[in-house]
Protein backbone atom coordinates (compact mmCIF):
# COMPACT_ATOMS: atom_id res chain seq x y z
CA UNK A 1 0.00 0.00 0.00
CA UNK A 2 1.20 3.31 -0.74
CA UNK A 3 2.33 5.83 1.73
CA UNK A 4 0.90 9.57 1.51
CA UNK A 5 3.09 12.41 2.11
CA UNK A 6 1.88 14.65 5.13
CA UNK A 7 2.05 17.18 3.21
CA UNK A 8 -1.07 15.73 0.49
CA UNK A 9 -2.65 13.97 3.21
CA UNK A 10 -3.25 17.56 4.74
CA UNK A 11 -4.27 18.65 1.33
CA UNK A 12 -6.96 15.89 0.76
CA UNK A 13 -8.02 16.25 4.33
CA UNK A 14 -8.35 19.83 3.64
CA UNK A 15 -10.85 19.08 -0.05
CA UNK A 16 -12.44 16.38 2.03
CA UNK A 17 -13.68 18.84 4.69
CA UNK A 18 -14.36 21.50 2.22
CA UNK A 19 -16.95 19.05 0.36
CA UNK A 20 -18.80 18.29 3.22
CA UNK A 21 -19.14 21.67 4.55
CA UNK A 22 -20.21 22.48 0.82
CA UNK A 23 -22.78 19.87 0.48
CA UNK A 24 -24.29 21.14 3.91
CA UNK A 25 -24.51 24.60 2.99
CA UNK A 26 -26.46 23.36 -0.12
CA UNK A 27 -30.25 23.60 -0.73
CA UNK A 28 -29.99 21.95 -4.24
CA UNK A 29 -32.13 18.53 -4.51
CA UNK A 30 -29.31 16.93 -6.36
CA UNK A 31 -25.42 17.90 -6.59
CA UNK A 32 -22.71 16.07 -8.26
CA UNK A 33 -18.59 15.81 -7.64
CA UNK A 34 -15.89 14.56 -8.77
CA UNK A 35 -12.44 13.90 -7.48
CA UNK A 36 -9.47 11.57 -7.91
CA UNK A 37 -7.57 10.44 -4.82
CA UNK A 38 -4.58 8.35 -5.07
CA UNK A 39 -3.77 4.74 -3.60
CA UNK A 40 -3.33 4.64 -0.38
CA UNK A 41 -6.17 7.34 0.80
CA UNK A 42 -8.65 6.63 3.17
CA UNK A 43 -11.62 8.99 3.69
CA UNK A 44 -12.80 9.20 7.05
CA UNK A 45 -15.56 7.98 8.65
CA UNK A 46 -18.48 10.13 7.92
CA UNK A 47 -22.38 10.71 6.93
CA UNK A 48 -24.62 12.90 4.24
CA UNK A 49 -27.97 13.76 4.54
CA UNK A 50 -28.22 12.69 0.92
CA UNK A 51 -28.49 9.76 -0.59
CA UNK A 52 -25.08 9.05 -2.08
CA UNK A 53 -24.39 7.50 -5.43
CA UNK A 54 -20.71 6.86 -5.37
CA UNK A 55 -19.72 5.99 -8.88
CA UNK A 56 -15.55 4.66 -9.49
CA UNK A 57 -14.65 5.41 -12.87
CA UNK A 58 -10.95 4.20 -12.75
CA UNK A 59 -9.29 2.12 -10.04
CA UNK A 60 -10.73 0.18 -7.08
CA UNK A 61 -12.36 1.43 -3.84
CA UNK A 62 -13.39 -0.35 -0.53
CA UNK A 63 -16.57 0.86 0.75
CA UNK A 64 -16.62 0.33 4.50
CA UNK A 65 -19.85 0.96 6.37
CA UNK A 66 -21.50 -0.39 9.66
CA UNK A 67 -23.53 -2.57 7.29
CA UNK A 68 -20.86 -4.38 5.73
CA UNK A 69 -18.10 -3.82 3.21
CA UNK A 70 -18.45 -3.57 -0.58
CA UNK A 71 -15.07 -3.45 -3.43
CA UNK A 72 -16.85 -1.20 -5.94
CA UNK A 73 -14.68 -1.43 -9.74
CA UNK A 74 -14.82 0.57 -12.55
CA UNK A 75 -18.30 0.65 -14.16
CA UNK A 76 -20.23 0.32 -11.02
CA UNK A 77 -21.30 2.30 -8.40
CA UNK A 78 -22.60 2.13 -4.65
CA UNK A 79 -25.59 3.32 -3.46
CA UNK A 80 -24.79 5.08 0.55
CA UNK A 81 -28.44 5.93 2.44
CA UNK A 82 -28.16 8.87 3.67
CA UNK A 83 -27.19 8.63 7.29
CA UNK A 84 -25.28 5.85 7.10
CA UNK A 85 -21.40 6.05 8.58
CA UNK A 86 -18.98 5.32 6.40
CA UNK A 87 -15.18 5.55 4.69
CA UNK A 88 -13.86 4.90 1.51
CA UNK A 89 -10.73 3.07 0.99
CA UNK A 90 -8.30 3.46 -2.40
CA UNK A 91 -7.24 -0.11 -3.27
CA UNK A 92 -5.34 2.00 -5.98
CA UNK A 93 -5.41 5.49 -8.25
CA UNK A 94 -9.26 6.02 -8.40
CA UNK A 95 -11.27 8.93 -10.41
CA UNK A 96 -14.41 8.94 -9.23
CA UNK A 97 -17.60 10.86 -9.26
CA UNK A 98 -20.88 11.16 -6.55
CA UNK A 99 -24.51 12.37 -7.32
CA UNK A 100 -25.99 13.56 -3.57
CA UNK A 101 -29.41 13.38 -3.68
CA UNK A 102 -31.84 14.75 -1.28
CA UNK A 103 -34.10 11.66 0.41
CA UNK A 104 -37.62 13.60 -0.31
CA UNK A 105 -36.84 11.24 -3.93
CA UNK A 106 -38.12 8.45 -2.69
CA UNK A 107 -36.56 7.04 -6.04
CA UNK A 108 -33.15 7.21 -4.48
CA UNK A 109 -33.97 6.54 -0.89
CA UNK A 110 -32.33 2.91 -0.49
CA UNK A 111 -32.76 1.38 3.15
CA UNK A 112 -29.00 -0.56 2.52
CA UNK A 113 -26.13 -0.06 0.67
CA UNK A 114 -26.26 -1.96 -2.85
CA UNK A 115 -23.63 -2.00 -5.66
CA UNK A 116 -25.29 -1.34 -9.10
CA UNK A 117 -23.32 -1.65 -12.57
CA UNK A 118 -23.75 1.67 -14.80
CA UNK A 119 -24.70 2.24 -17.87
CA UNK A 120 -23.43 4.31 -20.54
CA UNK A 121 -26.36 6.88 -20.49
CA UNK A 122 -25.42 7.19 -16.85
CA UNK A 123 -21.94 7.75 -17.19
CA UNK A 124 -22.56 10.20 -20.17
CA UNK A 125 -25.21 11.94 -18.31
CA UNK A 126 -23.03 12.34 -14.85
CA UNK A 127 -20.10 13.55 -16.75
CA UNK A 128 -22.36 16.03 -18.27
CA UNK A 129 -23.96 16.93 -15.19
CA UNK A 130 -20.30 17.70 -13.29
CA UNK A 131 -19.41 19.79 -16.49
CA UNK A 132 -22.37 21.94 -15.97
CA UNK A 133 -22.11 22.14 -12.30
CA UNK A 134 -21.39 25.68 -12.34
CA UNK A 135 -24.81 26.65 -14.55
CA UNK A 136 -26.63 29.79 -13.33
CA UNK A 137 -29.73 28.38 -11.15
CA UNK A 138 -32.55 27.47 -13.69
CA UNK A 139 -30.32 26.83 -16.39
CA UNK A 140 -33.01 24.28 -18.62
CA UNK A 141 -30.27 22.27 -19.93
CA UNK A 142 -28.51 21.65 -16.89
CA UNK A 143 -31.66 20.72 -15.08
CA UNK A 144 -32.70 18.51 -18.21
CA UNK A 145 -28.99 16.56 -17.81
CA UNK A 146 -30.24 16.18 -13.92
CA UNK A 147 -33.98 15.07 -14.03
CA UNK A 148 -32.66 12.38 -16.82
CA UNK A 149 -29.81 11.24 -14.53
CA UNK A 150 -31.94 10.54 -11.62
CA UNK A 151 -34.20 8.71 -13.77
CA UNK A 152 -31.71 6.64 -15.49
CA UNK A 153 -29.56 5.66 -11.67
CA UNK A 154 -32.91 4.40 -10.46
CA UNK A 155 -33.21 1.97 -12.93
CA UNK A 156 -29.28 0.22 -12.76
CA UNK A 157 -28.97 -3.29 -12.22
CA UNK A 158 -27.45 -4.59 -8.51
CA UNK A 159 -24.43 -6.32 -8.63
CA UNK A 160 -23.44 -8.61 -5.55
CA UNK A 161 -20.69 -7.05 -5.25
CA UNK A 162 -20.94 -6.85 -1.07
CA UNK A 163 -18.58 -8.99 0.70
CA UNK A 164 -19.27 -9.79 4.17
CA UNK A 165 -17.08 -9.33 6.81
CA UNK A 166 -17.24 -10.87 10.32
CA UNK A 167 -17.02 -8.38 13.28
CA UNK A 168 -14.56 -10.70 15.35
CA UNK A 169 -11.45 -8.79 15.49
CA UNK A 170 -9.25 -12.05 15.01
CA UNK A 171 -11.13 -12.93 12.07
CA UNK A 172 -11.42 -9.51 10.44
CA UNK A 173 -7.80 -9.50 10.82
CA UNK A 174 -7.34 -12.46 8.67
CA UNK A 175 -9.76 -11.99 6.29
CA UNK A 176 -7.73 -8.33 5.64
CA UNK A 177 -4.66 -10.01 5.38
CA UNK A 178 -6.05 -12.94 2.60
CA UNK A 179 -7.84 -9.91 0.72
CA UNK A 180 -4.06 -8.08 0.40
CA UNK A 181 -2.45 -11.40 -0.74
CA UNK A 182 -4.68 -14.17 -1.33
CA UNK A 183 -3.44 -17.82 -1.82
CA UNK A 184 -4.23 -21.22 -2.58
CA UNK A 185 -2.40 -22.04 1.04
CA UNK A 186 -5.55 -20.41 3.12
CA UNK A 187 -7.41 -23.46 4.27
CA UNK A 188 -10.03 -23.32 6.87
CA UNK A 189 -7.59 -25.34 9.10
CA UNK A 190 -5.30 -23.23 9.18
CA UNK A 191 -7.21 -20.02 9.92
CA UNK A 192 -8.67 -22.14 12.87
CA UNK A 193 -5.65 -23.21 14.01
CA UNK A 194 -4.52 -19.49 14.02
CA UNK A 195 -7.44 -18.30 16.35
CA UNK A 196 -7.35 -22.02 18.68
CA UNK A 197 -10.21 -23.05 17.45
CA UNK A 198 -11.42 -26.88 16.81
CA UNK A 199 -12.49 -26.99 12.92
CA UNK A 200 -15.99 -27.51 13.78
CA UNK A 201 -16.18 -24.14 16.27
CA UNK A 202 -14.44 -22.21 13.62
CA UNK A 203 -16.56 -23.28 10.41
CA UNK A 204 -19.72 -22.50 13.36
CA UNK A 205 -18.48 -19.12 14.39
CA UNK A 206 -17.41 -17.85 10.65
CA UNK A 207 -20.79 -18.84 9.20
CA UNK A 208 -22.55 -17.02 12.38
CA UNK A 209 -20.55 -14.11 11.84
CA UNK A 210 -20.75 -13.74 8.00
CA UNK A 211 -23.97 -15.44 6.79
CA UNK A 212 -22.08 -17.57 4.43
CA UNK A 213 -19.40 -20.41 4.89
CA UNK A 214 -15.56 -19.90 4.83
CA UNK A 215 -15.18 -21.47 1.13
CA UNK A 216 -17.62 -19.36 -0.14
CA UNK A 217 -16.59 -16.63 1.35
CA UNK A 218 -12.67 -17.44 0.32
CA UNK A 219 -14.31 -17.76 -3.45
CA UNK A 220 -15.76 -14.54 -3.17
CA UNK A 221 -12.83 -12.47 -1.90
CA UNK A 222 -10.22 -13.88 -3.99
CA UNK A 223 -12.13 -12.34 -7.26
CA UNK A 224 -12.62 -8.94 -5.26
CA UNK A 225 -8.87 -9.20 -4.29
CA UNK A 226 -8.09 -9.80 -7.84
CA UNK A 227 -10.16 -6.75 -9.22
CA UNK A 228 -6.82 -4.55 -8.69
CA UNK A 229 -4.48 -6.41 -10.81
CA UNK A 230 -7.05 -6.78 -13.30
CA UNK A 231 -7.61 -3.11 -13.61
CA UNK A 232 -4.28 -2.63 -14.00
CA UNK A 233 -4.31 -4.85 -16.88
CA UNK A 234 -2.42 -8.15 -15.78
CA UNK A 235 -3.21 -11.56 -17.65
CA UNK A 236 -6.13 -13.32 -16.45
CA UNK A 237 -4.39 -16.83 -16.27
CA UNK A 238 -1.32 -15.28 -14.05
CA UNK A 239 -4.35 -13.55 -11.30
CA UNK A 240 -6.41 -16.71 -11.41
CA UNK A 241 -3.42 -18.86 -10.59
CA UNK A 242 -1.95 -16.82 -8.26
CA UNK A 243 -5.89 -16.19 -6.48
CA UNK A 244 -5.75 -20.00 -6.11
CA UNK A 245 -7.85 -21.05 -8.74
CA UNK A 246 -7.07 -24.28 -10.17
CA UNK A 247 -8.20 -23.20 -13.87
CA UNK A 248 -9.20 -20.19 -15.19
CA UNK A 249 -12.49 -21.71 -16.49
CA UNK A 250 -13.05 -22.15 -12.66
CA UNK A 251 -12.13 -18.04 -11.87
CA UNK A 252 -14.05 -17.52 -15.16
CA UNK A 253 -17.06 -18.33 -13.37
CA UNK A 254 -16.88 -17.37 -10.46
CA UNK A 255 -16.11 -13.88 -11.97
CA UNK A 256 -19.14 -13.87 -14.49
CA UNK A 257 -21.21 -14.91 -11.10
CA UNK A 258 -20.18 -11.91 -9.01
CA UNK A 259 -20.13 -8.74 -11.74
CA UNK A 260 -22.13 -10.79 -15.08
CA UNK A 261 -19.50 -10.81 -17.49
CA UNK A 262 -16.31 -12.50 -17.81
CA UNK A 263 -12.47 -10.61 -16.93
CA UNK A 264 -11.85 -10.37 -20.43
CA UNK A 265 -14.88 -8.28 -21.25
CA UNK A 266 -14.33 -6.65 -18.20
CA UNK A 267 -11.09 -5.41 -18.39
CA UNK A 268 -12.09 -4.21 -21.95
CA UNK A 269 -15.06 -2.62 -20.39
CA UNK A 270 -12.98 -1.05 -18.10
CA UNK A 271 -10.94 0.24 -20.93
CA UNK A 272 -13.89 2.09 -22.79
CA UNK A 273 -15.37 3.34 -19.25
CA UNK A 274 -12.25 5.60 -18.05
CA UNK A 275 -12.47 7.32 -21.40
CA UNK A 276 -13.95 10.75 -20.28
Amino acid sequence: METLSPQLLATLEKDHEQNMLWMEESNAGVLVHSSEPPQGYTVPWHHHRRTQLLCVFAGVVLILTTRGRWMVPPGHALFIPAGLEHSVEMLSDVSMKSVYVTPRDTTLSDEAPRVVEVTDLARSLLLEAIRLREAPIGNRKAELVLSLLIEEISTLEERPLGLPFPSDRRLVALCRDYLANPTPNARLDNWAEKLAMSRRTFTRQFRKETGISFTTWRQQASVFACLPQLAEGQPVTNVALEAGYESVAAFTTMFRRMLGTSPRTYMVNRWSFDRQ
